[in-house]
């Protein structure tokens, strides 16, 4: 948090209490919103807790819908927080009980929303703190590498780890990110 001034968090904590509302699902490219706001992306394996952290961060327990059932989303979903930015909600990859065709789809969707949209301006992969990277999440963190935007690890679940285990997970993800030149050189947990 060193990189923001006192203004700036104050600022930020405002918006992120204010109305944040569902304002729209993408199947495909072509349904994607216009490119209005800066939109903020929550990535990440299947059932790691993307949709449980955007109801976190606006105070929400059903603004983004959870389920213990891996798969739950199924397009990328805009949330629209205050007039300000999209928070976007995306469909998980890895492990899901759907067919090898729709999870094809859905790897493509992601894929090339991260690769193609302008006003993307980061992205948040979830790793679960429990197991740390996995071969899916490198391949992710190379496409963002390539395309260049901005990415930052977060370590979810972290409640139901030790501490010294997101301590290993966090060096061991760390010196990951080393390698990587889109990624921002802190975990958070």
């Amino acid at each position: 948090m060193d990189d923001f001034t006192p203004e700036e968090l104050e600022a930020a904590r405002i918006i992120f209490a204010g109305n944040c509302d569902f304002m729209w699902g993408s199947a495909d490219l072509q349904q994607l919103p216009p490119p209005d706001f800066t939109e903020i992306a929550f990535a990440g394996r299947s059932n790691v807790g993307k949709s449980s952290l955007v109801n976190a961060l606006t105070g929400r327990n059903t603004l983004a819908k959870t389920s213990n059932t891996p798969g739950r989303t199924q397009q990328l979903n805009f949330f629209n927080l205050g007039g300000y930015v999209y928070l976007v909600d995306m469909p998980g990859y890895g492990y899901a009980t759907v067919s090898k065709e729709q999870r094809k789809d859905w790897d493509k969707l992601i894929f090339e929303y991260l690769r193609g949209r302008p006003n993307l301006k980061s992205v948040l992969i979830l790793i679960d703190s429990r197991h740390g990277l996995k071969e899916s999440d490198i391949h992710l963190m190379d496409l963002l590498d390539k395309a260049a935007v901005g990415y930052r690890i977060i370590l979810a679940k972290a409640d139901k780890s030790s501490k010294k285990q997101i301590e290993e997970v966090s060096k061991s993800v760390m010196d990951v990110l080393k390698k990587h030149p889109a990624a921002y050189p802190f975990v958070f947990a």
